[in-house]
Order: C-alpha cells, then structure tokens, then sequence
C-alpha cells in the first residue's frame, strides 16, 4: 500500500489506446469449411401458374385406359352393340353387359348368376373387351429362359394323375402327365354334348361314395358377393382334373336364390348337383368326363367396373302416392325387425321369413347392420323379384319393404270363431276358406285365427293328429272321455301299416 501511495497516477489499468493496432496482413489461408454441408433447396413454384406437362403417350390397349371407381365417367347405353374388335363385341342387353366371342358357346359375362334383370342405364368405363387379344402383331422369335438347376431338378419328379379314359377299364388304374392346353377352344366339333358326358344316373351307393372324401374336406370353389364368375369355370374344371365330384361353398347374397345358382352352375360348367346342403353344393363331372377335350374359355384378365342400374328407391312407388309412402317409411321408423343378416352367412331361408311376416303386418324390415352397402341393396333387389314386394328404403342400414296392392295370403282366408261364453257352436269353422253366413256378422267377442294356424289344424286333421270337436261346452268327465277314445285312435293309426298282399304257388300270402 505505501507503494501505491507514492505512485502519482494510482490507476493500475492503462486506458485503451485511441488509434486501433493495424490488421495483419493478408493470410492466404481459406477458413475450414463447416462440417454438414448447407443444402440448396430450389425455389418454390407458385401453384396459380403451374408450368405445362409435357403429353404422356397414350396405350393402345382400351383396358389400361379404365377409369377408378371415383370417376365422374356417365355414358349412357342402348341396347344392341357398344363396342367391336372384328368379330369380338361388348354388347348391352336384357342380361346386362356380355361379351360376344367368335365360335364362343354362350355371351360370356363377369357374373353369370348375379346380374340385375334390368337393363343398365349407363356404363362407368369406355366399353372394351377383358380378355387377352386373340393374337400378337408379330410371330414370336424368342426362345424360352433357360431354367436354373432346382427347376431342373423337380423337372424329374414328374406329377402323375389317375386316367380320365373310360375305354379300355379293365380292372387297371392307369395314370398319365399333365398335358398343356390352350384356353380359349371351345369349338363344338371337340366338345362332346353334356348328356354323353354325365353318362347314366348315379344309385345312392356311388353318391355316398363319392361324397365321402368332400364332406370333411376344405378343398372347396368359395362362391362370394359376385355369384358365379366366368373364372370360376375354369376354376371348376381345374378341380374335376383330380376329384370327379367339387365343392362349391356359397356365402352372403347368392345364397338367397339358391336355385339359381344351382342352374347357373349346371348350365356353365356342364357337370351334374348331387348333393345339396345349406350354401353347400356338390358338383358331378360326369361319368365320360376327360379333361383334355373339355371346353376351355378364356380368362378374363380385368373386372369390368359395373353399370348404371335404374333406382330401387322410388319417393313414390307403384301404387302408392308420396304422402302414403312418406307415412309408410314414418312407421316403419318404430318397427321391429324380423331377423338380423350376418356378414357372409347363408339365407337360404330369408324369402319364406319375409313372405310369413307378411302374413300378419304390411310392413316388414330386416337388420343389415354390419354389412357392405352393396350387398343389402342386391339383398333388397332379390326379394322384391323372389317374394314380391315393394321397396321403400335402405335408411340405417336396415330393408323396409311393403307387400304391396297386389298381395295374396299363403293360407286360404282365415275363418272367425265365435267365443265359446257365446255360444255353443262354432261359427263359420269351414277349412275350405268359404265362411258362413253368420261369420260375416259383426261380433266383438269374435276371434279370428291366422291363417298359417288354420291349415296347420287343417293338416293335423287330416293325418288324425287332432280332433274337431262338434260341441264346445262339455263337462270335464264328458271332455275327458273324448280325450281318450281320440288318443286310442290316434295310435291305433301312427303304428298301423299297409298289408301286402302277394300270390305263390301254395295260395296267398299277406306281408
């Protein structure tokens, strides 16, 4: 401190200099560059001035030009031709859309046992042909690819199949190669008729036989939403080349109409139902079958978009004006729905369901919750040609139907039936659908049966199950009586049979 004291400028820190120290010279050394290079990104292009895309060059080919399921593409059709290549043309008629093929036995078409029975409106695609072109622009000049050494090895083991050949059976199981074919011969000069080839009828001991093996099995042609495709007829032959008898399992909508499948399936494939359960369909190839001079169609390589149908839903529907159909969809809001529709399940029994509950109200809704929209409408398409009935909507994913003007009962007219407190005898108690001329008389104390328990009496009646009774105020000694003497009749005639009355040498003989 004392040196500080003697110092005559205390501050120990000099004053910063007024004139700044001069830069050194220029250094030729470049700075280090930074690690992570600074990406240029390009300038961003204004949307309201898009620069012109250069033309893509267009195919050829019509079906790589199909438009998406979300296209605005309407055209509306006509019947007769829309569209030919030559001999090959798309023509619109009273089945919908087929396909002409030369020398072709049938309109070939996408679905065979679920197009509409309308006429389509429209299409939603430019019209063109699905199958592959008859032939190429040039003759092929190619050779095969050369194979690698596993194919050459399972080249060896050669598949063998059992002999379609009915000649010449002389107790020997004979087997053959796979021989190629080509699709698309269908020529009627090789393809035998239908009847040779199923040969005589099957006894019951065969179809068990050859039903059999496909009962437990799981090799099977799953039959969906779209019925019977033209694809699946090859899809078919492909099974009978191993099995003469294939498993055809239906789901969802085909199975409303069952019978229609079952003719589409016989008509198409040329084979023989020999069994039939449920959604389940055992198809026959026939005793003369022979896989290499069976027809062979062309396969269809794209699904055609599916037309324009007329409307199922009408504000006003035939028979009806719009107010009373307003009125009708209003009630069927509070009804309740007959049955509940699982996703691929089987109605096989869905018309006798719809035709019952007619029977008792004039409306009737089905419960579709769950399933695709497409379906309950071709649903509700079915059972207004199958019951019939008219359509009033598809609200909530449900089917609200009405019978219509032109509705007739099952049953024959439901006679009326006085209360037994009124009077003795029963009024108008006539199976034959006719009533009396006092069951037209108005009485409160009336009571009417419905028409499906009328000829269930009717039919227990009539196989001695029940007994009509001539008076209705019996005492219970007297009524008990009666029980009896029924009952002994009754199994007096479920245990007797019919006696068969055959001659021999010796006399006549009763079995």
């Amino acid at each position: 401190m004392e040196i500080l004291a003697k110092l005559s400028n205390p501050n120990l820190f000099s004053t910063l200099p007024s004139t700044p120290h001069p830069k050194p010279p220029f250094s030729h050394v470049l700075p280090h560059p930074p690690p992570i290079p600074i990406p240029k990104y390009p300038p961003l292009k204004s949307r309201k001035h898009p620069p012109p895309h250069s033309p893509k060059p267009q195919s050829s080919t019509t079906a790589f030009k199909t438009h998406h399921h979300r296209s605005k593409y309407h055209k509306p059709v006509k019947d007769g031709v829309i569209s030919s290549d030559g001999d090959r043309s798309v023509v619109v008629g009273e089945s919908g859309v087929s396909y002409l093929l030369p020398g072709a036995p049938f309109e070939f078409k996408f679905s065979y046992s679920e197009t509409p029975k309308a006429k389509p409106v429209a299409i939603r695609e430019p019209p063109f042909l699905p199958f592959a072109p008859p032939s190429m622009a040039r003759p092929w000049t190619g050779k095969a690819p050369m194979k690698s050494a596993k194919e050459k090895k399972m080249k060896k083991k050669i598949a063998l199949f059992e002999s379609v050949d009915s000649e010449g059976s002389s107790g020997v199981m004979r087997f053959e190669t796979a021989r190629p074919y080509r699709l698309g011969n269908y020529s009627a000069a090789e393809v035998r008729p239908r009847e040779e080839v199923i040969g005589k009828p099957l006894t019951r001991a065969e179809i068990r036989e050859l039903l059999k093996p496909h009962i437990s099995s799981n090799r099977q042609v799953n039959l969906g939403r779209d019925g019977l495709t033209h694809n699946m007829l090859e899809l078919v032959h492909t099974h009978w080349k191993r099995r003469p008898v294939c498993k055809v399992r239906c789901l969802g909508v085909p199975t409303i109409d069952m019978d229609n499948v079952c003719r589409c399936l016989e008509e198409k494939t040329g084979g023989k139902i020999i069994h039939r359960v449920g959604g389940i369909v055992y198809l026959f190839r026939g005793r003369n079958y022979d896989h290499r001079t069976r027809p062979q169609y062309p396969i269809m390589l794209w699904k055609p978009a599916t037309p324009v149908y007329p409307k199922l839903i009408q504000e006003a529907p035939e028979g009806l004006t719009k107010a009373e159909a307003d009125e009708l969809r209003k009630k069927g809001k509070d009804l309740s729905p007959i049955c509940k529709l699982a996703k691929n399940g089987v109605y096989t029994s869905l018309v006798r369901d719809v035709r019952n509950a007619f029977e008792g109200s004039i409306l009737v809704k089905i419960n579709c919750k769950g399933l695709h929209a497409s379906d309950y409408k071709k649903i509700g398409a079915k059972l207004k040609e199958l019951v019939p009935c008219v359509l009033l909507s598809f609200d909530d994913e449900q089917i609200l139907m009405w019978r219509g003007q032109d509705w007739k009962s099952m049953y024959p007219e439901p006679p009326s039936v006085s209360s037994p407190a009124n009077s003795d005898t029963a009024i108008g108690f006539n199976f034959s659908g006719s009533r009396s001329a006092d069951s037209h008389k108005s009485d409160p104390k009336t009571v009417t049966s419905s028409p499906k328990m009328m000829s269930l009496w009717e039919r227990a009646i009539e196989t001695s199950k029940a007994l009509l009774l001539d008076e209705i105020c019996l005492d219970p000694d007297t009524l008990l009586e009666k029980v009896e003497e029924f009952e002994g009749l009754s199994q007096a005639t479920e245990h007797s049979y019919q006696a068969l009355v055959f001659s021999t040498e010796g006399g006549i003989g009763i079995g």
